[in-house]
């Protein structure tokens, strides 16, 4: 007989306090469940249940026996939803963090075309700049750009894009055009207000040595688009990522600053809570993102 039916029918006569019950529960002969039990019985060598007149109650044994195996049948219980709601069309409420950044000029555009491909998943899409705790605020995925912190979540790229120090002709024709990382010290920075390390720009020379540079700058903002336009509008030097300035680099409006200097590369991730499945409305998303960005960056944006 099949072990897992034999699990089954001696758990259920525990739960139900007899055969009788038992059988209605799973909606099979009382003999049936009889023949099951009986049959667990002989095949492990010992007596699981007393049986009177009155009740049936489980042995020593059986007490014990019974502990695993609701655990197996609860564990096969989910496997069988897991495999059912895998299969089952993506739906429901879908709430997504991101950086305000990337999510106003790259994810706000591509809603529309998921939304009508899966019309019974409702998005809920936090546009902010700081780090969100995804599983204690509830969300179901983030995009995230740079280095992953948070190893446990799991992570999907992308995306790459390149982060370079970008400036106007305008601004190098008045105030000149540094040529090496310590030139920077003489010039109008433009800084972005939520790093966690302030106003501290993390570069590599062309030698491969690590530098910072640290300056107050002249215009400090917690929004990448107000630190691009001010950059070409002349104002200062910015060090930003290619998703946001590469149109104005190739329309002219921006120049790099430092020419030889290597260029730094981000990768961009989806990230989601660790698990043994991934709900098919996540799953859907991050599927949608990854072609919609398989041609993108780190420079074509």
């Amino acid at each position: 007989m099949d072990r897992l039916t034999e699990m089954e029918a001696f758990a259920t006569v525990v739960d139900q306090g007899g055969f009788t019950d038992a059988a209605k529960k799973m909606g099979i002969s009382k003999s049936a469940v009889s023949k099951h039990v009986s049959s667990l019985e002989t095949r492990l060598g010992a007596r699981l249940l007393n049986r009177t007149t009155r009740r049936v109650s489980p042995t020593e044994i059986g007490l014990a026996y019974y502990d695993r195996a609701r655990r197996v049948l609860n564990d096969a219980g989910e496997a069988d939803a897991l495999v059912t709601a895998m299969q089952s069309a993506p739906s429901g409420l879908l709430r997504v963090s991101a950086a305000t950044d990337f999510g106003v000029n790259h994810l706000s555009p591509a809603l529309g075309g998921f939304l009508h491909e899966f019309p019974d998943i409702t998005v809920n899409m936090v546009l902010n700049n700081r780090y969100v705790e995804l599983i204690s605020e509830g969300f179901d995925l983030a995009v995230r750009i740079g280095e992953l912190e948070d190893s446990s979540l799991r992570a999907r790229k992308l995306a790459d894009t390149h982060k370079m120090m970008i400036a106007s002709p305008k601004y190098f024709e008045e105030y000149g055009r540094p040529e090496k990382i310590d030139d920077l010290n003489e010039h109008k920075l433009l800084h972005y207000s939520n790093q966690a390390s302030g106003n501290v720009w993390k570069l590599t020379a062309p030698s491969g040595e690590k530098r910072q540079v640290r300056s107050a700058g002249w215009l400090t903002v917690n929004d990448g688009q107000s630190l691009l336009n001010a950059a070409i509008n002349g104002l200062g030097i910015a060090f930003l990522p290619s998703f946001l300035y590469s149109d104005a680099l190739r329309e002219g409006l921006l120049e790099p600053a430092i020419k030889d200097l290597p260029v730094e590369t981000q990768g961009i991730y989806a990230v989601y809570p660790p698990g043994r499945y991934t709900q098919p409305k996540v799953r859907a998303f991050i599927d949608f993102l990854v072609e919609q960005f398989k041609d993108r960056g780190p420079d074509e944006w």
